[in-house]
């Protein structure tokens, strides 16, 4: 497994090193460790969660590539290339892809979500913990930054009743409220409620001390 995992580090390091968005190479050991974390207490395949995790963002890079929103099934071509090149099974390999072309689906999204397979809904809580919390908040502005999304914009309504991928809120906070804000229910395992409770609780506090500061109140 090690073997493994190292030979596909080295082969995505350079598709990641320029992301600035949030999903670079650090984000994607981070999932992958979270994820073999709740792994230990939850069970599930450890190679295929540990792999899938590495590989989940391909899309983000084929998107920054096209301007146009890609969705994760849209990488599962570019994924395979990868995977055929290692010591993997058909099986494991269909599992790993699986996960991938799976793993961002949210209870508060139109569809909501469609798989029950322990490895897909570790790696969800894996990367949904890391879009909140303290990193979380960073990697959202970064986000912000590089797609030209504005950090907040009281005059626009929060509207959104269902969440989607493909389209872009007003602004950063509208995007807390439609979409962090709600990850903490939206976590699958017990071990991601209970690491999510505190972060949770941080963005909280975070947002109220936006909203002081932006009125001037302190």
């Amino acid at each position: 497994m090690i073997e493994i995992l190292e030979n596909i580090e080295k082969k995505i390091e350079k598709l990641f090193e320029k992301d600035t968005s949030g999903h670079d190479i650090y984000h994607l050991k981070r999932v992958m460790n979270v994820a073999l974390t709740i792994q230990e207490k939850e069970g599930g395949d450890r190679l295929i969660i540990a792999v899938s995790a590495l590989l989940h963002d391909l899309h983000r890079i084929m998107q920054n590539e096209t301007g146009k929103f890609c969705s994760p099934k849209e990488s599962i071509p570019k994924i395979r290339e990868i995977l055929d090149s290692e010591n993997l099974t058909e099986i494991q390999k269909n599992n790993i892809l699986h996960c991938i072309e799976y793993h961002e689906e949210y209870n508060f999204s139109a569809n909501g979500k469609t798989v029950s397979d322990i490895e897909t809904l570790i790696l969800q809580d894996a990367d949904n913990l890391d879009a909140i919390g303290a990193v979380g908040i960073g990697r959202t502005f970064s986000f912000g930054g590089v797609y030209k999304v504005k950090m907040w914009m009281p005059e626009k309504p929060f509207d959104r009743e269902t969440y989607d991928e493909s389209e872009k809120d007003p602004s950063i906070i509208h995007h807390f409220y439609s979409k962090l804000m709600k990850l903490k229910n939206n976590m699958n395992t017990e071990t991601a409620k209970n690491m999510a409770e505190k972060r949770h609780k941080f963005m909280e506090l975070y947002l109220q001390m936006f909203f002081e500061e932006w009125q001037g109140n302190i």
